[in-house]
């Protein structure tokens, strides 16, 4: 991580935006930071978002069926005949709170498909905070989409994880660098104080 400058965050154009943090997904074994440190983390920047009067985005993925993309690929993800009813359902400690905007999606990214884009812009939003599961598909497919649509970016690092380190770590130091400011929960909480 370069620091070169201080590490400050506007309220007034700063949003959260949590990937993923659903019950079908957290469920999942992940690493370098485990499913439940991820949570926590997330969730304190929720908190810390929402009593700063900052807006929080909640986004899910319910592609099912028809709706889920089936590309040709080497390697092909097999949804199990009958998806558990909470699949989708975002973990207790993830619930939507009053004020919080909830994004569905159908595939990786955050923005494709999605109001996601719209509701930033009417808001006045030109800086995001991601985080949530998994690094390397759903954080970095919407930071993708987000750097070209011209959004500030900073990762919380140990907000989010993946199904290896190897991926996690891919995106954290190759990608993430690239496009916006990696940071820890705490220097991100530290930056929100008045």
């Amino acid at each position: 991580m370069l620091e070169t400058e201080e590490f400050q965050i506007d309220r007034k154009s700063t949003a959260l935006i949590v990937i993923d943090l659903q019950k079908g997904i957290a469920s999942r074994e992940t690493r370098p930071h485990s499913a439940g440190a991820v949570i926590a983390n997330s969730a304190k920047l929720a908190e810390a978002f929402r009593k700063a009067g900052m807006q929080v985005f909640l986004v899910h993925v319910t592609a099912s069926g028809a709706d889920r993309l089936s590309p040709l690929s080497d390697e092909h993800w097999s949804a199990p005949a009958q998806m558990p009813a909470d699949w989708s359902e975002f973990v207790d400690e993830m619930r939507p709170r009053e004020g919080d905007i909830i994004i569905v999606k159908k595939q990786w990214g955050a923005f494709y498909g999605t109001e996601l884009d719209l509701q930033l812009r009417r808001r006045g939003i030109k800086t995001i905070v991601l985080c949530g599961i998994a690094t390397n598909y759903g954080v970095e497919s919407t930071a993708r989409f987000a750097y070209e649509y011209g959004y500030n970016q900073v990762f919380a690092e140990d907000a989010m994880s993946s199904m290896s380190e190897e991926a996690h770590n891919m995106s954290i130091r190759h990608v993430f660098p690239r496009i916006g400011k990696v940071r820890k929960t705490a220097e991100i909480l530290q930056a929100l104080l008045p």
